[in-house]
């Protein structure tokens, strides 16, 4: 069964473009650990709050994507323009709309 996770944070005030800028470029290194999606979202509201949404194989593919090299960098590049506000919510996804059929 595939793994979401869907998890919002906190930018320190006018940080919140360059944390996105970050979280972006992890994009295209996560494709190969085993994530058919991430999605970073900011808030029409909150102008500090982002949020991200994944799809992955497992939650072991999500747990090793969080120790490569690449992604210890950018989270070490992102925390000082974080205010440490953090939430997270662990999914075991059955379906929908852009959840690919060998996942669910």
């Amino acid at each position: 069964m595939a793994f979401g996770y869907v998890g919002s944070m906190r930018a320190r005030p006018g940080h919140r473009a360059e944390v996105v800028a970050i979280l972006l470029e992890a994009a295209d290194q996560i494709a190969s650990a085993g994530c058919s999606l991430y999605v970073v979202g900011v808030s029409e509201t909150d102008p500090d709050l982002i949020v991200v949404s994944e799809i992955w194989q497992s939650r072991e593919h999500h747990a090793a994507s969080l120790r490569l090299p690449e992604t210890r960098a950018a989270i070490e590049r992102a925390m000082p323009m974080l205010t440490g506000e953090f939430t997270g919510q662990e999914l075991s996804l059955v379906g929908g709309l852009g959840v690919p059929a060998t996942l669910s």
